[in-house]
């Protein structure tokens, strides 16, 4: 991922040099339990780990003359060594328990990150809740005014979504931190299951129950997924701010500082740049995902057509998730809201939106839900065209006055009636 989309801690977990530590402590933590079981004598264990120094820009050396770069990794391993005891280096195992036992480890300490990341968004998100929970617009459905709700239900909404992507990215935490020792293809030919056991708690990992060459790439989809719907859930919140932040609607805004240019050639506009970065990289971490899913397919029991599309879809679409996080973090919780301009759209409706409310007594009354529908409609549609508003010309509605009493009309047409049940729904989020 390029350098304007990376952050630090989630960039060093990717990176080259990390990637090769993990590798190097894999290796080390195997001959560790061979040594602890007297397959190898202790005292070669002790003098390779003494001795064992990782060189990246040597192994990219001899992986010229290689053409592997895991048997550059180990020539280099035994090369720092310099002894007899270096030939006990990777001893038993395949490349594939060193790499995918490597991603693993990636893996979990991205997911823990995001983790993380998603407990700090859904902190901020109710309190926001908090501040906001009172405070009337309208919602909208189609892009046209449809009833009142207040802000804080809206981002109530969002707080819930992102709790069930925290709640399932434990669960997906768990289906990635699976490692495997198991040999060439999965059969334990040279070391046992209990020493693939042991490895693996030493590097905080389970087993891969039935493994082939490679840990079978369905988790891999399971994570990336994961992260998708963190980016589609993102991209939908973003979208609403985008919209809300419009000029002829203007309810919400992101967070203007001082010295920011909306636009180099226009002084005046104030744009919604955060949300919008957001809406483009959910579309690459989405396509990311896609890959994932090709990855799964191998012939027999490995092949590699995997390899080179995770070296590049795995760290992206954990630094572009963690980044889109980040900054929608930062806007929620610096978002500027404009009440004022709320009531002011609510009014456009005339009070229209209260026409379900109508309906719904008209139908307990005895009307047929057609009669109902076509009395309100009709004053609904009155009020639109002549901007007139709806409340006064239901009370005078000789028709709809007939079935409902006008200080019942005007009982029922009021936000307090329209918002009385939602306070449950606060008192369960908060």
């Amino acid at each position: 991922m390029i350098a304007r989309y990376s952050l630090a801690e989630m960039s060093n977990i990717w990176c080259e040099e990390k990637r090769f530590n993990i590798m190097l402590n894999i290796e080390v933590a195997v001959l560790e339990v061979l040594s602890e079981r007297k397959i190898i004598p202790k005292k070669d264990f002790e003098e390779i780990r003494n001795k064992i120094k990782l060189d990246i820009n040597r192994i990219k050396e001899i992986e010229k003359i290689t053409k592997h770069d895991i048997a550059a990794f180990v020539d280099q391993l035994s090369e720092s060594v310099g002894c007899d005891a270096a030939r006990w280096i990777h001893f038993g195992l395949t490349s594939s328990d060193v790499l995918d036992t490597a991603t693993a480890i990636q893996l979990k300490l991205s997911c823990e990150l995001i983790i993380k990341k998603l407990e700090i968004l859904l902190s901020i998100l109710k309190k926001q809740i908090k501040k906001y929970k009172d405070i009337v617009m309208i919602g909208r459905t189609h892009g046209m005014h449809a009833e009142p709700i207040t802000f804080g239900y809206k981002l109530a909404g969002w707080y819930h979504e992102m709790l069930q992507h925290l709640n399932m990215l434990k669960y997906v935490k768990y289906i990635v931190s699976v490692g495997k020792i198991s040999g060439v293809v999965g059969t334990y030919s040279q070391l046992s299951v209990d020493i693939e056991k042991k490895v693996l708690k030493k590097l905080g990992l389970n087993s891969e129950p039935v493994s082939t060459q490679v840990v079978p790439r369905y988790r891999y989809v399971y994570y990336s997924t994961a992260l998708a719907n963190i980016a589609a859930s993102l991209e939908r919140f973003a979208t609403e701010i985008r919209h809300l932040q419009r000029s002829e609607v203007m309810e919400v805004e992101e967070e203007f500082t001082k010295g920011q240019k909306g636009s180099s050639a226009m002084p005046h506009k104030r744009n919604p740049v955060g949300s919008e970065n957001i809406c483009g990289l959910a579309r690459l971490i989405r396509g990311y995902a896609n890959v994932s899913f090709e990855n799964v397919a191998l012939w027999h029991e490995r092949d590699i057509s995997h390899s080179s599309a995770e070296r590049i879809i795995l760290p992206d679409i954990s630094i572009a998730t963690d980044y889109i996080l980040y900054r929608f973090t930062h806007i929620i919780k610096n978002i500027v809201v404009y009440p004022q301009n709320m009531l002011y759209n609510l009014s456009k409706s005339y009070n229209t939106f209260y026409s379900q409310t109508l309906l719904s007594e008209l139908i307990k009354q005895g009307l047929t839900r057609i009669q109902a529908y076509q009395i309100v409609q009709s004053i609904a549609h009155k009020a639109i065209l002549d901007k007139k508003d709806f409340i006064e010309l239901c009370v005078k509605d000789k028709m709809l006055t007939k079935y409902i009493k006008p200080e019942r009309v005007k009982h029922l047409c009021s936000i307090k009636y329209l918002l009385r049940n939602i306070k449950q729904k606060f008192d369960e989020i908060l």
